[in-house]
């Protein structure tokens, strides 16, 4: 388990939500499967809940605007010192601001921007929310990358966004995002695979059990989106829940538990 008690780096991975068509439904699925208890907001903020292990908050959980008709996702935020500043570089490096910068009350403020490549992703400049307070164990987050059908083009674009360098991984087009001597996310090619799959950001849970996992996500009316495999880094699998929304579990190697 990783603690977080400042907030960090911009450019790192900070938080997560998800935006979905029953929140109700979506509320009971991860909390049976993450074992997640809820803070709940009122109208003021939209019914937004902070989904929680103990009294540490993980990610976050609300209702998609009656008049969206976007399905159901997880969105990753990347931190940010100044959203308004990080917005307009976006626009200048060839991605989109689709939902200008917000003041979300006294926790920080928001944007969600659309990389040059097509992926969704957000940036949170936090004041009293920083994000995850822990990530790396059962039901927290412990990985995000991005997959592009231009991976070069989207790390390019990430590094000159918050300063990040890349390392391309010497075994296939991957490309892993540093700040400093830390990882802090990767960037993937898809190909012919992910026909009919959007660019996006994924994000990574950190499970006891992948395959344990496998079955109570379709147990709870899950799916099971890609079988589980080995990696150096642990055991995946990705899933959707009930209402659509895909994410990837991992149980973690020793390997990835040092780093």
């Amino acid at each position: 388990m990783t603690t977080h008690t400042q907030k960090k780096t911009p450019g790192t991975p900070t938080w997560a939500d998800l935006m979905t068509t029953d929140p109700d439904a979506a509320r009971e699925f991860y909390g049976k499967l993450f074992g997640w208890t809820y803070f709940m907001s009122g109208p003021e903020f939209g019914y937004y809940s902070n989904a929680a292990l103990g009294n540490n908050v993980v990610a976050g959980l609300g209702p998609i605007p009656p008049d969206t008709t976007m399905p159901a996702a997880w969105t990753v935020y990347l931190a940010s010192d100044n959203v308004d500043a990080d917005s307009a570089k976006v626009s200048e490096l060839g991605g989109q601001v689709v939902t200008p910068p917000m003041t979300i009350g006294e926790f920080g403020r928001m944007v969600i921007c659309v990389d040059p490549t097509g992926a969704v992703f957000g940036m949170w400049e936090s004041n009293q929310h920083i994000g995850a307070v822990i990530t790396d164990e059962h039901g927290t987050m412990t990985w995000h990358e991005v997959n592009s059908r231009e991976a070069a083009k989207a790390k390019d674009f990430y590094c000159a966004l918050h300063g990040q360098t890349s390392q391309l991984m010497p075994t296939m087009e991957y490309y892993m995002l540093n700040l400093g001597s830390k990882t802090v996310a990767g960037v993937l090619q898809m190909d012919a695979q992910w026909e009919g799959i959007p660019p996006h950001w994924m994000v990574y849970f950190a499970v006891n059990n992948t395959d344990a996992t496998i079955e109570q996500t379709v147990a709870l009316g899950g799916k099971m989106l890609v079988p589980a495999f080995d990696t150096p880094f642990g055991r995946v699998s990705v899933l959707a829940d009930p209402q659509g929304a895909s994410f990837s579990v991992i149980q973690l190697s020793a390997r990835a538990q040092t780093m």
